[in-house]
């Protein structure tokens, strides 16, 4: 079931225990009573449902809030904005369960180091957002493409905006699944674990030999990376390398290596 309608039948879920239990007679007077029942049955929903855990804390907050923001009697206008504010940024994280992370200067540090020296490479970044991880790559390694992919729009035209000095970097809107990564020689990921299985076996299907797979905080469940890279930041960062297509086989003159 797609989490989207997962919670709108734990809200659901949630309105109908309040109203049986207002009519009733069991709740006090009073309308945080039944803002309490609300939430915690449509928490109870969702865990029943099997949403993911920060659903659960979004259930539990949802009503209360609400209610809450009514009580302040707000011009509908900033909830408007807020809603506009908020859709630029995530656009599509209610649908792909990818919120928007920033990746640091560490880590672009760490993923400079496993690009090869001897020649310029290809890197694309999966949902590249600002671009936080291309510009101090590409500032880096002026040798290399970084390529970025963002669905949202905001994120994107400050990427562009942010990068408009710096010519080894391009950034386009758009989908990466329904691009080909198969040019790229290394493929960066900081999604969220939800659509790793998937990035995996496009890996596997369009990766060549020798290209990595690069996973920020988030492993491939079920398989075991090559390398495991602990950046030195405050937030622990772990990457996971993979080698989707193998490796690159070796050649050398006069053999051949099937």
């Amino acid at each position: 079931m797609p989490p989207a309608l997962k919670a709108l039948l734990a809200q659901l879920a949630g309105c109908v225990v309040a109203f049986v239990a207002a009519r009733s007679g069991v709740l006090p007077a009073g309308i945080w009573p039944l803002v309490a029942v609300q939430a915690a049955a449509a928490t109870g929903t969702a865990i029943a449902l099997k949403s993911a855990p920060w659903w659960r804390w979004i259930h539990l907050g949802f009503t209360p809030l609400v209610a809450g923001a009514l009580l302040l009697q707000i011009a509908p206008g900033w909830y408007l904005a807020a809603f506009v504010a908020f859709a630029l940024f995530y656009w599509s994280s209610f649908r792909t369960q990818v919120p928007l992370f920033l990746s640091n200067r560490h880590t672009a540090e760490a993923v400079a180091k496993l690009l090869p020296r001897d020649h310029p490479t290809m890197l694309l970044d999966l949902g590249s957002g600002t671009g936080s991880l291309l510009r101090p790559l590409a500032r880096l390694r002026p040798d290399c493409r970084c390529e970025g992919m963002e669905s949202a729009p905001a994120p994107y035209a400050l990427s562009l905006w942010l990068s408009r000095r710096q010519p080894n970097i391009s950034v386009a809107r758009g989908d990466f699944w329904q691009i080909s990564w198969a040019d790229y020689d290394l493929v960066y990921a900081f999604l969220s674990p939800v659509p790793m299985p998937e990035v995996w076996r496009k890996a596997c299907a369009e990766l060549q030999p020798g290209a990595l797979l690069v996973s920020n905080s988030f492993p491939v469940e079920g398989i075991e990376p090559y390398k495991v890279v602990d950046v030195d930041d405050r937030r622990r960062t772990r990457l996971y390398c993979y080698l989707p297509g193998g490796p690159k086989p070796l050649a050398k003159k006069g053999i051949r290596r099937a």
